[in-house]
């Protein structure tokens, strides 16, 4: 998965959208803050295992993921954080950290928080720690179809 695959994805649905370039940064935050966009409106890609599954929880860079409000949100056993090597071979192309919040094109569930599903447009990592897309919140609702739950 390479920036070029998900701007392929979105050609392909017609799908207007922006690229942001900025300067090497790692967090959220930081990458919301380079490109100008805030906190509440940058989705970040936090990938999970529930019941031993990987999915992505998306929420703004300005929170974190709670994982027993989630576990008790989608009903799970039990949710913990995947590490790099449970889910480096679905991303093969992306920046460990700079994964696009559609878990669609890597075979996984997305969970989205409620304080995203506000938000008019929505930017988001491109796999890479330089690039950024930013797009209608309602157009990635529309192509991923994530659920919406308490994070």
């Amino acid at each position: 998965m390479s920036m070029e695959h998900v701007t392929r994805y979105l050609d392909e649905h017609d799908v207007k959208y922006v690229i942001m370039q900025h300067s090497p940064a790692f967090t959220a935050q930081e990458i919301a803050e380079a490109v100008h966009v805030s906190g509440r409106h940058f989705a970040k890609s936090v990938v999970v295992k529930i019941d031993g599954r990987l999915a992505l929880a998306v929420l703004p860079a300005s929170d974190q993921v709670d994982l027993p409000r989630l576990t008790q949100s989608v009903g799970a056993s039990t949710i913990e954080l995947a590490t790099e090597d449970e889910f480096k071979d679905r991303l093969p192309d992306c920046d460990v950290g700079a994964m696009p919040p559609f878990g669609n094109l890597f075979d996984m569930e997305v969970f989205v928080s409620p304080h995203l599903t506000a938000s008019d447009l929505i930017a988001f990592n491109a796999c890479t720690h330089t690039d950024v897309l930013q797009l209608p919140y309602a157009t990635f609702a529309r192509l991923v179809n994530p659920i919406e739950v308490a994070l």
